[in-house]
């Protein structure tokens, strides 16, 4: 392990947070680190023990995922969410201040910050202006102004990270894909009648496999450039009716879709794709996790949770 190489993950024990420590085995993107992840129970909102695990870690670079993520959530309890986002942002930023941290720290923000974007703006790119439809992504902004003023009076190294939708083998069955994926497999596994219970699937997203996207954090810390906002995304939508009807094939099954009502937003933006030209020019960075395998890593994955 390389000691000028000691990360600290705030949310280490997140979706994303497991997929880095992971990445830290040989061959993987952040092999050669030292990975220190934020025990489990440390709350970012808690000034003081954030104080203390920076003070113990002394990392030389800071990958910051700890948030209040679930957009519902956001709606149902929001300040919780900015407590959390901002305040526990805040945080963080004065106690790396108080240890005289002078290395990279990248902020993962949220591809969900430009709101609803009109079909002839898309792809959607760093200039586009935000337009934040809920706490969740109002705390993103606010954190990411935060980490940039840092920048401007402190000199902090810090990167911006706008991720858009990215899927995976352990992440929470409250999101779409693996909530579809458990049906499936219940299906498959005779558990569940052939019948699909959904909300709007007939929108579109920018989907990448979430290993990419911690290949894209490793890429911004070798390369990317200081005061930067990076988009992180595939550069194509996929509607999640065809994402379902995939795993449907892959697990050999052919259920009736019923959608129901109740699981319907009105304000759900019909389509999503992102332009990460910038990062790719910077860095080098591109996505190379096929969708089919990544929907394989998800079906096999609900099936191991079930």
């Amino acid at each position: 392990m390389n000691p000028t190489r000691k990360l600290l993950i705030t949310g280490g024990s997140g979706f994303v947070g497991r997929h880095v420590q992971l990445a830290g085995v040989d061959g993987g993107p952040f092999a050669g680190w030292q990975c220190h992840a934020a025990p489990t129970g440390c709350d970012i909102r808690d000034a003081d023990a954030v104080k203390r695990l920076v003070d113990e870690v002394r990392p030389t670079r800071v990958l910051h995922l700890a948030a209040q993520s679930f957009v519902p959530r956001s709606f149902e309890d929001p300040r919780e969410t900015l407590e959390i986002n901002l305040l526990g942002t805040l945080n963080l930023l004065q106690a790396l201040t108080a240890v005289g941290f002078d290395g990279k720290l990248v902020y993962v923000s949220s591809g969900d910050v430009y709101g609803r974007v009109p079909d002839d703006a898309m792809p959607v790119t760093e200039q586009r202006t935000p337009e934040p439809r809920s706490p969740y992504a109002v705390s993103k902004i606010a954190a990411e102004q935060l980490c940039l003023q840092w920048r401007r009076t402190e000199g902090l190294a810090v990167i911006v990270a706008r991720p858009f939708n990215h899927v995976g083998p352990g992440q929470d069955a409250r999101f779409v894909l693996p909530a579809l994926a458990r049906q499936v497999i219940a299906i498959a596994e005779g558990r569940q009648a052939p019948v699909i219970e959904a909300g709007d699937i007939d929108t579109t997203r920018d989907f990448t496999d979430v290993r990419d996207i911690v290949a894209a954090y490793a890429a911004m810390f070798e390369s990317g450039v200081p005061g930067t906002t990076y988009l992180i995304g595939s550069g194509r939508e996929h509607r999640v009716r065809d994402l379902l009807m995939s795993m449907c094939r892959l697990a050999g099954v052919d259920p009736e879709i019923r959608q129901d009502p109740a699981k319907l937003r009105s304000a759900e933006q019909r389509r999503m794709v992102a332009d990460a030209s910038r990062l790719r020019s910077d860095t080098g960075w591109e996505p190379r996790i096929p969708l089919e395998q990544t929907l394989t890593d998800i079906l096999n994955d609900a099936r191991k949770n079930q």
